[in-house]
């Protein structure tokens, strides 16, 4: 029996540490590692050990005869992924029987290197994964600070509700909040309460890992149209995000237009389709359960600009969407293209997955019909209005005409909402320096370009690419040159100490959460959601949050 990678990788390579066998690929030193949308497992080679599938933080590898369902697809995508690109093997005269790539050991650090004093302002995966380089090869002193009273930034509020073993990730990471070389700050944003230079005054080095919390713009006319929505607002919705209030989601008209074919479009149509009752075991939002079960919405379009082999999403999370129980999918038939690609596509390739679903020439004049519900993609179609619809002489209110590119013409799409799931965008840092054209901070090698002792980590640095795992390689490379540069002696020396920030931080902001306060957060939103009968039931506000942070009890053992 062999063990196969399933839909929930999060490409962190954990699993390829422990492998005796080294049959998990791509590994970090290969070409095609960060590139592919998963690792996989070489059926030839595995060895039924079982040490992937205890390392995994997502809970994503199984015995491929425990595989039943959709998942049983998984044991011959782990498969095929050899018969296309055969793992390496060792050379003729080597004493080993797998293949390993030479010793390297990049990061070497004197005997009398004294540990730095390290501030990282983020705690999402991209921060927490430099935190747990730092504290488990160093010496380091951290203190964590976030400008929400609560820790895990987008693997808290970008992760969809329904994906709960890839949350999962944030147990190790929530091991590091109450380290004993850790301090917490939450609640402090950089740039409101404290300044950047007073972070640096009281640090040896400053890594930001601030993510990417913009959204892209489509540019079009109308797109600030009331019911005319970013993506990221309806999932920081769902996932009770304080910045976005319970009453901002209107889902009381049958259509909602999806502009987008990314994994974040694919789970808003998702959510939007699954029956709330399958919602309602996860630690979706309070007010976003109540807001699905009383919905209206029937029918979902996705809207790609260019054809299904196009599509930006990954293969598992499009094989998840058209396999839905209770959903109807269908392909709009408008363009020629669309089939054809379908049909020529390759069994690894993502229009292949698309292969035996109805195609049909749609008619968006009407409000969507009552009845199942129904997944449309729409390819070769992109925004060009966005506008109110007009019936007897008026507009009505919450109902939209999305003028999309298509046939001769355009065609207006009816619908009570838009959301523009087209990539997330970085916001400037003050303090630091920032390139408009790619939302990112300049840096080399994660070093901010002329802030000496400043960092950057996650998509603040390389863009909004990448899932969680990505992050860790990310966090590595900046890590890595923040050591050299403490041992070459580069870094400034703080003027302030860490007790003295700490006393800073806490005059400045109202609402300081510390390690036990998160702590206390924990526990009564683990308490409500028994009370539901669900795993966790999120505090959706920041008060609601700093009231349950504190409740003093002992930290969790």
């Amino acid at each position: 029996m062999t063990y196969a990678i399933s839909q929930n990788c999060c490409n962190d390579a954990t699993c390829i540490s422990v492998c005796p066998v080294n049959c998990i690929h791509p590994t970090p030193g290969e070409r095609d590692f960060g590139s592919t949308e998963m690792l996989y497992i070489d059926p030839a080679a595995c060895i039924d050990c079982g040490a992937c599938a205890d390392a995994c933080p997502v809970d994503a590898v199984f015995p491929v005869e425990s595989l039943t369902g959709p998942q049983r697809a998984y044991a011959e995508i782990n498969a095929a992924y050899y018969a296309d690109a055969p793992a390496p093997r060792p050379a003729a005269d080597s004493p080993n029987f797998h293949s390993w790539s030479e010793p390297s050991f990049p990061r070497t650090l004197p005997s009398d290197f004294t540990a730095p004093r390290v501030a990282i302002v983020g705690t999402g995966p991209a921060g927490m994964y430099a935190a747990e380089d730092l504290l488990l090869h160093t010496a380091a002193e951290v203190t964590l600070l976030d400008r929400l009273p609560v820790a895990g930034g987008l693997l808290r509020y970008g992760v969809a509700p329904d994906h709960p073993a890839t949350k999962g990730i944030g147990d190790s990471f929530a091991r590091f909040h109450s380290h004993p070389r850790v301090r917490m700050l939450l609640g402090v944003e950089v740039g409101q309460q404290v300044t950047a230079e007073e972070v640096s005054a009281h640090h040896d080095a400053v890594v930001y890992a601030v993510g990417a919390p913009g959204d892209r713009r489509l540019g079009i006319p109308g797109e600030e149209t009331a019911g005319s929505l970013a993506a990221t607002t309806f999932v920081a919705w769902y996932n009770a995000h304080p910045d976005v209030p319970a009453d901002a989601i209107d889902l009381s008209a049958p259509r909602v237009v999806v502009v987008g074919t990314g994994n974040v479009a694919l789970d808003v149509a998702r959510i939007l389709l699954t029956d709330p009752e399958e919602l309602a075991g996860t630690d979706i939002a309070d007010h976003a359960l109540a807001a699905l079960r009383a919905s209206a919405v029937r029918e979902v379009v996705l809207l790609g600009r260019r054809g299904p082999q196009d599509a930006a999403c990954t293969r598992p999370e499009l094989r998840a969407l058209t396999s839905m129980s209770g959903v109807r999918p269908a392909v709009d038939d408008h363009d020629p293209r669309t089939g054809a690609a379908i049909d020529a596509a390759g069994p690894q390739e993502k229009a292949a997955l698309l292969r035996g679903i109805p195609r049909e020439r749609m008619d968006y004049s009407a409000p969507a019909a009552s009845g199942p519900r129904r997944l449309v993609f729409r390819f070769h179609s992109a925004p060009v209005e966005v506008r109110e619809a007009v019936g007897d002489g008026r507009a009505a209110r919450g109902d939209l005409d999305v003028r999309v590119t298509g046939e001769a013409g355009g065609t207006g799409i009816r619908a009570g909402m838009l959301l523009r799931a087209v990539g997330y965008r970085g916001a400037p840092v003050p303090g630091l320096p920032f390139d408009e054209k790619s939302g990112t901070v300049p840096h080399e090698s994660g070093r901010v370009t002329g802030l000496t002792g400043s960092y950057v980590v996650g998509w603040i640095k390389r863009g909004p690419t990448g899932g969680i795992g990505a992050n860790r390689s990310c966090a590595a490379e900046t890590v890595a040159t923040l050591l050299g540069d403490a041992a070459d002696g580069s870094l400034p020396q703080p003027s302030g100490s860490a007790k003295a920030f700490r006393r800073l931080a806490k005059r400045r902001s109202s609402h300081v959460v510390d390690a036990r306060g998160l702590a206390a957060i924990d526990r009564a939103e683990q308490a409500r959601g028994r009370r539901a009968g669900r795993p966790r039931s999120k505090l959706a506000t920041v008060p609601a949050l700093v009231d349950a942070s504190k409740s003093r009890l002992p930290l969790p053992r």
